[in-house]
């Protein structure tokens, strides 16, 4: 038993041949998949603990805040959302497509007004994430309205009016810049 190991172990990691090469890639790919990103997944309490920003929706188009909240202001103060609010809130300035978001699974009842949400939408295959806009309870029941920064409105058609606890993936808590484009070029090759 021990020389296979060995036999194995000096394949993946001494060979210099194309066979070695792929088969350390696969290897290193199902480890990192269902080994490093559930265990992830298990310590952050959420199925989806990295995801990548694959929308424009959250830029402020690389304008200074106070830029980007006059030219924004109307929809948010008609919301009772002032600056002084928005100021407070996690990620005040967007982020980018491209960027990598860290979440945590969080009760409903911890999400506030002004958090960034992931959910599962409507007609969609992929995950949004958007900005809490409204948090309405009923009968101890949560439910969330989201908008993307860069939106003009939430999106009926995504749901994202009145999402519900069970659509709730994970509430974002660090941003990592750019990293995510490495997912996004490929996923854009093998599409």
């Amino acid at each position: 038993m021990s020389n296979t190991f060995k036999k194995i172990w000096d394949f993946l990691w001494h060979s210099d041949s194309l066979a070695s090469w792929v088969v350390s890639f696969i290897v290193a790919f199902i480890v990192v998949k269902f080994v490093i990103y559930a265990g992830i997944g298990l310590l952050l309490g959420t199925s989806y603990p990295i995801v990548a920003v694959v929308s424009g929706s959250m830029e402020h188009n690389g304008v200074g805040f106070d830029q980007w909240w006059e030219e924004n202001k109307d929809w948010y103060e008609n919301k009772n959302i002032a600056k002084e609010d928005f100021e407070t809130y996690i990620f005040k300035n967007g982020f980018n497509k491209g960027d990598i978001m860290i979440l945590v699974g969080d009760e409903s009842k911890d999400i506030n007004k002004g958090d960034v949400i992931v959910f599962q939408a409507s007609n969609t295959a992929h995950p949004v994430i958007h900005r809490v806009v409204k948090v309405s309870e009923n009968d101890n029941d949560y439910y969330f309205q989201t908008k993307g920064d860069n939106n003009e409105d939430s999106y009926e058609q995504l749901g994202e009016t009145k999402i519900s606890e069970d659509k709730l993936i994970g509430k974002a808590v660090i941003r990592i810049p750019w990293l995510g484009w490495v997912k996004i070029i490929f996923a854009e090759i093998i599409q």
